[in-house]
């Protein structure tokens, strides 16, 4: 490290040749003479000069001295299930350091399912949260935890069913009859029942198995189950999975339903004492979807990098799947309406007996998504 020859911004002012310092000790000015006169003008000329100079190097020390860097706030976030391409636009987010400009430190963790999601956020495990709407409402009317949305990701219903063609179900009345592998507590589950009432068949005849959100495209294409519960955005990776058979998509939204999908989660205190923490890593999160969204391919090669499992292709179909899903034509990216959450409020309880009455305030905080 290069030392520094002048140990103090003035130092380079204090030494003066002999003769051009004037030391003035005549109390009456009448005793000055011209000389003395012109020799104090001079001096204080020089003295204001050396004094600027001397302010501008103490600023410029200043400037140049390191300054400790800001803590950054962590913030841990679970993810609905495991790692996948639909959640590229949160690893766009930290690979460009969007969350860093925001000051925060965040790490992504997978979960096992939206129920998951919302208990680990409610029991403090993570200060945020990827999970599903509907879920949230029966988490509020049954369990009473306390989670709301904060933004919302999937303005639309992404829950849907994947068969195999050759399983001869064409029809989602023919799915009375079928096995349908899907992780315990996952929301395609919870709102099965209100796709099953739209369509017009039984739900209650279904037979459930439960199998984690990583096997279910392996049990797809081995033919060890003839459908698998997923959400629209993972369909790139069944279809790849699943090749040479082909499949039939059985998609929530394309049975006359209605309701906001999974958004951002948080705890009512995280709520209360942290908004501002809140607003920075939605703000941040959203800079990462509009990225993703206008560079699926890019999002893809990001998601690769720090999850070398997912395939390029795969992340960047999920990514372009999640944008349908998103992107609301009139309505801005991440913002909740009202109105959807009291829809979706509607829509559960069509099908469910809550425990306790659930009202839009209990399922979502405003203000969190910039203008």
């Amino acid at each position: 490290m290069a030392k520094s020859l002048l140990l103090h911004p003035c130092d380079a002012f204090r030494d003066r040749p002999a003769g051009q310092e004037f030391l003035y000790t005549k109390s009456d000015p009448r005793l000055y003479t011209h000389v003395d006169r012109e020799a104090e003008r001079l001096h204080m000329h020089g003295f204001s000069n050396r004094a600027l100079a001397c302010g501008i190097a103490a600023v410029f020390t200043l400037l140049s001295i390191p300054q400790p860097a800001k803590a950054l706030d962590n913030v841990t976030l679970i993810t609905d299930f495991g790692y996948n391409g639909r959640h590229a636009y949160f690893f766009v987010a930290i690979e460009k350091g969007y969350y860093k400009d925001a000051d925060l430190d965040v790490k992504v963790v997978r979960g096992q399912g939206s129920v998951d999601a919302i208990r680990q956020v409610g029991a403090n495990n993570a200060i945020v949260g990827f999970a599903d709407a509907g879920s949230l409402v029966l988490a509020r009317g049954n369990d009473q935890i306390p989670v709301k949305l904060v933004a919302i990701v999937y303005a639309k219903p992404p829950q849907a069913v994947f068969c195999r063609e050759d399983s001869g179900i064409k029809r989602p009345s023919d799915l009375e009859r079928a096995s349908i592998a899907n992780p315990a507590g996952g929301a395609t589950v919870d709102m099965f029942p209100v796709y099953a009432k739209a369509a017009g068949f039984d739900a209650t005849k279904v037979k459930w198995i439960v199998a984690g959100s990583d096997s279910l495209p392996g049990l797809l294409a081995s033919n060890r189950v003839p459908c698998v519960g997923q959400f629209t955005v993972g369909e790139p990776l069944l279809r790849m999975q699943a090749a040479p058979a082909k499949l039939v998509r059985f998609a929530f939204a394309e049975g006359g339903v209605s309701f906001y999908g999974n958004g951002i989660i948080a705890t009512d205190s995280t709520i209360a004492t942290k908004p501002d923490l809140l607003r920075r890593f939605v703000a941040a999160t959203i800079r990462g979807m509009k990225d993703a969204f206008a560079r699926p391919d890019e999002a893809g090669r990001i998601m690769n990098k720090y999850h070398p499992a997912i395939d390029v292709a795969v992340a960047e179909g999920e990514t372009k799947a999640v944008a349908e899903l998103a992107q609301i034509k009139g309505h801005d990216l991440g913002r909740i309406d009202p109105a959807r959450i009291q829809e979706t409020i509607d829509v559960v309880n069509s099908v469910f007996k809550l425990k306790a009455p659930v009202a839009v305030n209990d399922v979502y905080a405003p203000g969190f998504v910039a203008n």
